[in-house]
């Protein structure tokens, strides 16, 4: 008789149990969050040490890991929920949120194309077109979410890489004459931009870095400038990336002036608003928007502003086709070609194959709180700023 390895989890008394009082130790957390120090104050090493060199063969019961978590985990967690959080942006979450990625989490589900989770796909594509609309955005943007602003960014500067023309999908980067392509971008801008150009092949040497105002705000004239000189010396500007709510001053760059002279040379233009984008849920803060038209993408954290957990970083696009260009496999494998494949795959309009379900907790925090609900509390948030 073949014996049968025993299952992992026999049944889920024990999960239950501990899953109640995980909610419970979560709804304390959040209810007194503010009796915790803001910054964890250990010293580098005092986590670590506190742990075998080596996993154990036997396991530990939930309690005894919660108790854990309490002593040896927790003392080193900087507090990012407390109201006296004011460093880099807060990452606001929300009971909503935090239900919605418990959900994902059971389901554990991989969105890499339609058919490995229909609603991963649809879901995805019908929140993000309502969020679009409730962000004042034009109309017929593509959208897709990854996990930071970060990623979005490079997916955007690799569609706009493609978009020169080189055919980089076909013959990639060496070997063959093809000219110095340049980024630009504000002196303030966000280092993903640089990383971005680093992990294209374009260098952080080409990523030109543009003066601001007494603003902080990129300068126009001195962006076109830097282009006809890159220009005359037989560079390709590949990109603008313009900033509106910059990480070191939250100035926003001007996003018009800077949209004309991307039309005009014919540059990609992406824009940065990964913490500030989720205010023009109020129609009152859409000036951030003023020359979006222009942008060929776009970046906004719902993880920032929109009281999701992190990560969920939405990523717009009026060329989809260019996106989904730079990253679709030429060849698709047999474990991904399928009879009954949907219109879009978001597999094929980003690097990450397997994709996490991150609308549930999009959709969960849009429809539990309700859009006004939502504006009134970043208007409260700006009132008492």
């Amino acid at each position: 008789m073949i014996s049968r390895m025993p299952k992992l989890d026999p049944n889920s008394s024990e999960f239950r149990a501990a899953g109640h009082r995980i909610v419970d130790w979560i709804a304390d957390y959040l209810d007194n969050v503010d009796r915790h120090d803001v910054l964890s104050h250990v010293q580098p090493g005092d986590i670590e040490k506190q742990f075998d060199a080596n996993a154990h063969d036997t396991g530990k019961s939930y309690d005894v890991l919660l108790a854990e978590f309490e002593s040896k985990i927790l003392p080193g967690i900087t507090h990012w929920n407390h109201p006296a959080f004011f460093a880099y942006f807060a990452i606001t979450g929300s009971q909503a949120g935090i239900l919605g990625e418990l959900l994902t989490a059971a389901l554990n589900a991989n969105g890499m194309v339609w058919k490995t989770s229909p609603s991963l796909t649809e879901l995805e594509t019908v929140t993000l077109r309502w969020l679009a609309r409730e962000l004042g955005l034009p109309d017929g943007l593509f959208g897709i979410i990854n996990d930071t602003a970060s990623i979005n960014t490079f997916h955007a500067l690799a569609a706009a890489r493609e978009a020169t023309g080189f055919d980089f999908r076909r013959d990639g980067m060496s070997g063959r004459d093809v000219p110095t392509l340049r980024i630009y971008c504000s002196e303030h801008a966000h280092v993903s931009t640089e990383k971005a150009g680093l992990a294209l092949g374009i260098g952080y040497a080409n990523v030109v870095k543009i003066a601001s105002d007494d603003h902080h705000r990129m300068r126009a004239d001195l962006l076109e400038e830097a282009i006809a000189r890159d220009r005359a010396a037989g560079m390709r500007p590949c990109a603008i990336v313009a900033t509106a709510g910059n990480t070191s001053t939250g100035a926003i760059d001007p996003v018009r002036a800077i949209g004309e002279i991307a039309s005009r040379e014919n540059i990609w233009l992406h824009v940065d608003a990964a913490y500030a984008g989720s205010a023009t849920l109020c129609p009152e803060f859409r000036f951030l928007w003023d020359g979006i038209e222009y942008a060929d993408s776009l970046v906004t954290n719902p993880h920032k502003w929109m009281f999701t957990p992190i990560d969920c970083s939405v990523l717009y696009t009026r060329r989809p086709g260019v996106l989904r260009a730079a990253f679709a496999p030429a060849e698709v494998p047999p474990y991904l070609t399928l009879s009954d494949a949907a219109d879009v795959n978001y597999m094929d309009f980003g690097l990450a194959m397997g994709r996490r379900f991150r609308a549930l907790k999009l959709w969960m925090v849009m429809e539990h709180y309700g859009i006004e609900r939502l504006r009134n509390v970043i208007r409260d948030q700006v009132t008492f700023a």
